[in-house]
Parts: structure tokens; C-alpha cells; sequence
């Protein structure tokens, strides 16, 4: 049975969770909005934004909240490609060991866990960099 105390710490923690994703959520629509005040010049073979800085291709740099979002993909895309390395080598390990073959099945979870660690890191420094440089650029645009 639940005490009071614990259905209170609940329902405190909800709102506060509740409170902090609405606030994140209202920011990221904020950062994901277009500023009119970019100005661009045309030179005869490279477009430069407003800083001088050579965009790709002649595409316009994402928004910040763009960026942020792509981060947050690149970051959620790397826990999943590692997940799936794990489950990978789990269950070539699994499959080894049922068939006598101890050796091979820690060979197996080893590089699973070796290949997951690799995604997760590599999703993780690529999502973290873009989410930074949004939050970067948004926080320019205010001032």
C-alpha cells in the first residue's frame, strides 16, 4: 500500500517533469521560427551569409531550432543503431553458446558491446555538437 507521502512526491514530480517539457517544447517552437532580418549578398559563384561565411551549395544555413532537432536525432539515432549492435551480438552469443561454443559467444557479446559503444559515441558527439550550435545561434538571435 502507498502512503500519502509517496502519491504527494508523485504528483510533485509529474508537474515538475510536466512543467520543464512544456518549457522546452514552447523554446524549441521559438528557436524553429525564421528571422526576417537575414540579408544575404550574391557574389558570381558562392553565396555568403550575413557573417561572410560560405554556405553549402548555396543552401541557407538551417534554423537554430532545426539544428537542435537534427542534434536530437543524430543523438537518438546513435542510441539506436548501439542498441541494435548489442542485440546483435547478444544474440550471436546466445546462438553460440547454445551450440557449445563458449569462446566464440564472448567473442560475439564483446564485439556487440565494442559496436554499440562506437554508435552511442559517435551519435552522441555528433547530436551534442549540432544541439550546442543551435542553442548557440538562438541565443545569438535574441541579443
Amino acid at each position: 500500500m502507498t502512503s500519502i507521502s509517496q502519491v504527494m512526491g508523485q504528483k510533485r514530480s509529474f508537474r515538475i517533469f510536466a512543467t520543464l517539457s512544456l518549457g522546452l517544447g514552447l523554446a524549441a517552437i521559438g528557436w524553429s521560427q525564421n528571422s526576417s532580418q537575414t540579408t544575404e549578398t550574391q557574389t558570381t559563384t558562392h553565396t555568403k551569409s550575413k557573417h561572410g561565411k560560405h554556405e553549402n551549395n548555396g543552401k541557407p544555413e538551417p534554423s537554430p531550432g532545426r539544428e537542435v532537432a537534427n542534434g536530437t536525432g543524430n543523438i537518438a539515432g546513435g542510441a539506436g543503431k548501439g542498441a541494435g549492435e548489442a542485440a546483435k551480438g547478444v544474440g550471436k552469443g546466445a546462438g553460440d553458446l547454445a551450440t557449445l561454443h563458449p569462446v566464440d559467444a564472448a567473442g560475439a557479446v564483446g564485439k556487440g558491446a565494442a559496436g554499440a559503444g562506437k554508435d552511442v559515441g559517435v551519435g552522441t558527439a555528433k547530436g551534442t555538437g549540432k544541439v550546442v550550435k543551435g542553442i548557440g545561434r538562438g541565443i545569438k538571435h535574441i541579443f
